[in-house]
């Protein structure tokens, strides 16, 4: 059995590899997320994979396999990204009001194999919110290292509805990564 590496500090991505039964280590990527595309498919896997790289490629061992994702937000042709100030929060969460965006989570699972990329996309719907229920949330502080500046298992009523993988919104498309890792760390 090979031993598993998660590329990211993400305590949501931690929690779900932990709920599906996974040991894993956590080695905090260094790459720079720096230049976003215009196609939110690509700037996700572009991500998710230099984040595997940047990890794999420090660790030299071929018994490992090392896990890369990232999420953004895509609404009205944009990506939104973490928001780096809580006026650029408020933004977002206020663009994002009363409408549908999607989110899409690229994966990549790096080991002595040929590397796997892919994505999965979710489309989320959002309540009409008010400027008052925008800042009671941003003042939770919760919105602080999310793309789009949310989570959709935070415990206000930011959201209406959800089309696809929940847990891709929350940060990992663990349904489809599962058994992808399941039969990559037994090979």
């Amino acid at each position: 059995m090979k031993k598993l590496i998660l590329a990211s500090n993400s305590p949501r991505r931690s929690e779900l590899l932990k709920k599906f039964g996974f040991d894993f280590e956590i080695k905090v990527s260094d790459y720079e997320e720096d230049k976003a595309f215009s196609d939110p498919v690509l700037t996700a896997k572009t991500f998710a994979e230099g984040k595997a790289k940047s990890v794999f490629n420090k660790l030299n061992d071929l018994n490992t396999v090392v896990l890369g994702a990232d999420t953004v937000v895509f609404s009205d042709g944009k990506i939104l990204g973490k928001a780096s100030s809580r006026v650029q929060a408020f933004d977002m969460l206020k663009s994002l009001s009363g409408k549908t965006h999607q989110v899409i989570t690229g994966y990549c699972v790096l080991g002595s194999e040929k590397p796997i990329l892919d994505c999965e996309i979710s489309l989320v719907t959002f309540n009409d919110l008010t400027d008052e229920q925008i800042n009671e949330y941003l003042d939770s502080g919760l919105y602080k290292g999310k793309a789009g500046s949310y989570g959709i298992q935070d415990p206000f009523n930011l959201v209406k509805s959800c089309s696809g993988s929940v847990n891709n919104v929350i940060g990992l498309p663990i349904e489809k990564i599962a058994p992808l890792l399941a039969t990559v760390l037994t090979k």
